[in-house]
């Protein structure tokens, strides 16, 4: 039944044909197979950097233990923060359904290496540590720690050579501190890694740093307040130089920030499109080529009655082959591709079921597109130069 189904579709009824025509030309298939493999591994990367750079940028506000947020409006993204007054923090604490608003520092600082001396840009973020609104169990667990004046956490996801294996002192914008604890949160594009510490710590790391000048106001909500609706209540009620997110809309301010305002998205998107087109054009040269060879056999069968159609069938069939057989070995690769790049840069690089769905789509798409293209030469298998 399935069979006849199938047959009715007029895809898979003449596959020894098309099957025999790729395999008679065992170089030209390699050629075919590799060439498909490296687009779909080009593709593959680029998808993974691009999502990696958006899951990393995001990951600090994932660990916020909040309902709600208050930033600067002019803010854009995190990694160059915009202050707003810590007026605003006491002012959003009187309105009903308001739990608790805690004030989060952030900034960008040196870190000195205590291992091997490099210094490197890291995201510090500086929290009271009687009311630590981080949803992390390292932190939660060493947060009193932090009580003590220039104690600090570090994140173990950071790049091993930043990171330091042991508790020690080590150096912060020319001011020592002790790391307490770890916790693992992972590097961005932006910075090769995050410290958690107390507000003291955080201001006398950046002593230009006003202490009424707020990054980030983590506001929670009693249990029965709607997120969305307090939102926009807050927002018409407070001073108009903050807006307050939600922390879906947190997130996704960062990312657009990312994607639309700095080149690294765009750079990504584009190396799709390259990606795709250079496995377009393998895809045509073979298959252009793989006519041209065959063309006085494809005369035949048109002499012997056979129909344009049934000629673009083979093609068409040819093209899915190549996509089926080119994906496997490129998705293979790449799964060892992403484990090797997730070691080396400790960024989120791995694979989704999305992602692959979408890669093999893509690779079919491509496979047909080229295969559209060399139908045309079908046209010029003439039966009369048989004779």
């Amino acid at each position: 039944m399935l069979r006849k189904l199938i047959c009715k579709l007029g895809l898979f009824c003449k596959i020894p044909l098309a099957w025999q025509q790729l395999i008679r030309g065992k170089t030209l298939l390699a050629i075919a197979l590799t060439g498909i493999a490296f687009a779909d591994i080009l593709m593959f990367a680029q998808m993974g950097f691009e999502a990696a750079l958006f899951e990393s940028a995001i990951a600090p506000h994932k660990v916020l233990n909040a309902d709600l947020v208050i930033v600067s409006r002019n803010f854009k993204t995190i990694y160059s923060v915009k202050h707003f007054p810590r007026e605003r923090i006491f002012q959003a604490r009187g309105f009903a359904g308001v739990e608790s608003v805690n004030p989060l520092y952030v900034g960008l600082g040196k870190w000195l290496n205590p291992d091997n001396g490099s210094l490197q840009t890291i995201l510090i973020a500086g929290l009271p540590p009687e009311n630590f609104s981080i949803k992390n169990h390292d932190v939660t667990k060493l947060q009193h720690h932090l009580q003590i004046l220039n104690q600090v956490l570090f994140d173990t996801a950071s790049l091993p050579k930043f990171a330091p294996t042991t508790p020690t002192d080590a150096e912060i914008n020319n001011i020592e501190v002790q790391i307490a604890g770890w916790f693992k949160l992972g590097r961005s594009f932006a910075t090769y890694g995050n410290i958690i510490c107390s507000d003291l710590t955080y201001l006398r790391l950046f002593s230009s740093h006003a202490s009424d000048q707020v990054t980030v106001g983590l506001i929670k909500l009693a249990a029965n307040a709607n997120p969305q609706t307090t939102a926009e209540f807050l927002q018409q009620k407070l001073p108009d130089d903050i807006l307050i997110l939600t922390i879906p809309e947190f997130t996704q301010l960062e990312t657009d920030y990312w994607s639309k305002t700095t080149p690294i998205g765009f750079i990504f998107g584009v190396g799709v499109i390259v990606s795709f087109l250079v496995g377009s054009v393998i895809v045509y040269q073979i298959l252009y080529t793989d006519v041209s060879i065959h063309l006085p056999e494809y005369a035949m069968l048109k002499a012997m009655g056979y129909t344009q159609f049934y000629l673009m069938k083979i093609l068409g069939q040819e093209a899915l082959f190549l996509a089926v057989l080119g994906y496997i070995p490129g998705f293979l690769f790449t799964i060892a591709f992403y484990h090797v790049a997730a070691s080396a840069t400790m960024l989120p690089v791995f694979m989704t079921w999305e992602r692959a769905v979408t890669v093999f789509f893509l690779t079919l798409i491509m496979c047909f597109i080229a295969g559209a293209i060399a139908m045309r030469q079908l046209h010029s298998a003439d039966p009369a130069d048989l004779f």
